[in-house]
């Protein structure tokens, strides 16, 4: 790999950071792992969750930084869980969802990503790149990969398989997170690496 291409994604989630390594590799770009206390942002919107935590990260590490933040939103549940996943996930989990949705045979949901990038921690500095995947609540948790949400939601695009039963290189095909870092790494190879680093 070229030196210099080297993107710092902030984030205390092993899995995360993989998925993230593995989708910007291809694009000839080291990713390094950088677990920051950052605040943790409340707001009714991801882009918005994403772009405060890249900045804050900027100004901490002094470096250009990388920050995702994702969401599960389900036509159900009027949008629920949405930016507030995170939280969710750990007090309800995927069995609090099914509970939830048991009744219902209308499953469509959708997870989306907002990557935010950051060289210098000021406002205007910050590039935002967004992905989305259709898809549908299963009936139960299936699959043993991934993490989060990822047993309950089945992609439109893999009829059949939850990402969790997918490998992470299946998964990088049609994730949110994925469809968001490959915009991401084209943009930055473009028009940051070769004139900044």
């Amino acid at each position: 790999m070229k030196k210099g291409k080297v993107a710092f994604f902030v984030t205390g989630n092993l899995h995360k950071f993989h998925e993230a390594r593995a989708v910007l590799r291809e694009f000839e770009i080291s990713t390094a792992m950088l677990n920051l206390d950052t605040t943790e942002v409340q707001a009714d919107d991801i882009d918005t969750i994403a772009k405060a935590s890249a900045l804050e990260a900027a100004r901490k590490s002094g470096m250009p930084v990388l920050v995702e933040d994702a969401g599960l939103f389900i036509d159900a549940l009027k949008g629920f869980p949405g930016p507030y996943s995170s939280y969710v996930h750990r007090t309800l989990g995927n069995r609090g969802i099914l509970k939830l949705m048991q009744n219902t045979t209308q499953r469509n949901a959708y997870f989306y990503s907002a990557v935010a990038f950051s060289d210098s921690g000021k406002a205007n500095s910050v590039k935002l790149f967004r992905g989305k995947v259709n898809g549908r609540i299963v009936y139960k948790e299936q699959g043993n990969h991934g993490f989060g949400f990822d047993p309950i939601f089945e992609p439109l695009a893999e009829s059949g398989k939850t990402f969790a039963e997918m490998t992470q290189q299946e998964k990088n095909r049609y994730s949110h997170r994925a469809e968001a870092l490959r915009k991401f790494g084209a943009w930055y190879i473009q028009r940051y690496a070769r004139s900044k680093l």
